[in-house]
């Protein structure tokens, strides 16, 4: 999120309480979900987090970006592109540009380790 002041525009800081709190949730959603990663690593630049798994034979694997808008559960969300080694502004199975950190890493680990499950939202009752 940017806050204008005049003709300054910077990026809100995310909270130490924040970050940690993303990575515990990516953790444990890596753990229950996608066991094909060994870990997963949360670095944090402004107000952006960088979310990478690492494969059990040390395989690095870029996965997204998530950008904090002021909410600890609803995150902006960019998809790696290893064909361009960037970071694209991306829709999630829901339709929406942003939301957690666990539909982030679904996605991305969809994509990147074969299982597109991950986009399938079980109906609700």
């Amino acid at each position: 999120m940017l806050i204008s002041r005049g003709k300054m525009t910077r990026m809100v800081k995310v909270p130490d309480s924040t970050k940690s709190s993303l990575e515990w949730k990516l953790r444990a959603r890596a753990k229950e979900r996608w066991p094909a990663l060994a870990s997963v690593t949360v670095k944090h630049r402004a107000g952006f987090a960088y979310v990478a798994g690492h494969l059990p034979d040390g395989e690095d694997l870029p996965l997204c970006r998530l950008r904090y808008g002021g909410s600890a559960s609803l995150w902006g969300f960019a998809i790696y592109r290893a064909s361009h080694d960037d970071y694209e502004d991306s829709f999630l199975p829901t339709g929406n540009m942003a939301g957690t950190p666990e539909d982030a890493l679904d996605t991305a680990c969809g994509l990147y380790l074969g299982d597109p499950t991950a986009w399938i939202t079980p109906p609700r009752n």
